[in-house]
């Protein structure tokens, strides 16, 4: 029996027999006999060559087959950009790359990872095209900055923009601190005064860090430090007062825990900008208190508005009598006013005897 193997304009096929490589068929139409041992195996003449398991020493000796593969050989501290007919196509990282250069022309561009940047060996636009397992990206967003670390030792500080450095054969690393103004919430804080009220206080505070370097070589958890500070003197202030003395000075409070925030802060680089008092909670029966006293107070001064009102309005009436009294012609106005407002009342009037109506209408008033 014959075998026919058909090879396209595109292809390649590779003539073995009895296992061994023989040589490169192109294209064509071959035929060989079942028993004769003979085996081609067809494959595309494109991107990376397919070798079936035939070594790649032994190919490279057939002539026909070299003409029309390229090598890219890496550096273990490169890798390569891989571009085909003038466009980027693909990033390379093993150490020996073959691809057929027949109907495509391969280039490549070595990378040098050994550089600190990656701008320094690498064009902008083709940086995050690149593993992630060989750079570290640092993006420093509007009012941080970043203090940069290789191999744990500080090597700059980053103001804001994006960066991108090389991460093979060392560790890059990027601490990022936000130097904008900063709010600490201090909730809950169970603290008795001097009378032994139990209080619940909330308070507000804020912070901007002056110096990320300085700032790591002296302390961990600078938030945590100022919570504890504003905290304790809270506590030591709150601990001088009575209960009544307490509640009429809230803002001398917050400028007391903010003096002692800003001593501390310039031992840790940070400049503390405010502190206040959010809340004081009293206990159920102590608020109860506070509540049955206040209203006995605006009842009191309720009564006392009342009173000084009708004071007001006794005086009033007893002016205008007095006038009246004095004037003849006032009192004789205000009696035609009075039967003026009774007559719009009066629907029918009946005059009986000789007087006028103006006299027996007086009368009646």
């Amino acid at each position: 029996m014959i075998k026919k193997y058909t090879i396209k304009e595109n292809e390649c096929g590779y003539l073995t027999k009895n296992g061994r490589f023989v040589k490169i068929l192109t294209a064509g139409t071959y035929h060989f006999l079942n028993r004769s041992g003979y085996l081609v195996q067809i494959t595309e003449m494109k991107d990376g060559v397919k070798t079936f398991g035939i070594p790649e020493e032994i190919l490279m000796k057939d002539q026909g087959f070299a003409s029309r593969v390229v090598k890219a050989v890496l550096p273990d501290t490169s890798i390569a950009l891989r571009f085909v007919n003038g466009a980027f196509k693909e990033v390379l990282t093993k150490p020996e790359n073959l691809f057929w250069n027949v109907f495509e022309k391969n280039e490549f561009q070595l990378i040098d990872m050994t550089a600190s940047r990656m701008e320094d060996s690498l064009p902008r636009m083709y940086m995050d095209l690149m593993p992630a397992r060989y750079y570290k990206k640092i993006v420093v967003k509007d009012g941080e900055r970043g203090l940069l670390y290789r191999d744990g030792r500080y090597e700059e500080t980053l103001e804001t923009g994006v960066y991108h450095y090389w991460n093979y054969g060392k560790e890059v690393t990027c601490k990022i601190f936000n130097m904008k103004l900063q709010q600490v919430e201090i909730a809950g804080q169970e603290i008795l005064t001097a009378d032994k009220v139990g209080l619940r206080i909330n308070m507000v505070c804020s912070y901007r860090i002056l110096d990320p370097l300085e700032l790591v070589q002296r302390v961990e958890g600078v938030q945590t430090l100022l919570y504890t500070c504003a905290q304790l003197a809270a506590r030591e202030y709150v601990g001088r007062f009575k209960l009544d003395e307490l509640l009429e000075q809230k803002e001398q409070m917050g400028q007391y825990i903010l003096e002692r925030m800003k001593a501390l802060g310039k031992e840790l680089c940070v400049e503390a900008a405010s502190a206040g008092i959010k809340d004081i909670i009293l206990p159920g029966e102590i608020r109860e208190i506070m509540n049955t006293v206040l209203l006995a107070e605006k009842r009191a001064q309720a009564n006392m508005i009342t009173r000084r009102e009708e004071v007001a309005s006794t005086r009033s009436l007893l002016n205008t009598a007095r006038l009246l009294e004095e004037n003849e012609t006032l009192r004789r106005l205000k009696e035609m006013e009075y039967l003026e407002k009774i007559c719009d009342k009066v629907g029918t009037i009946t005059i009986n005897g000789g007087k006028g109506i103006l006299e027996q209408l007086g009368e009646l008033v």
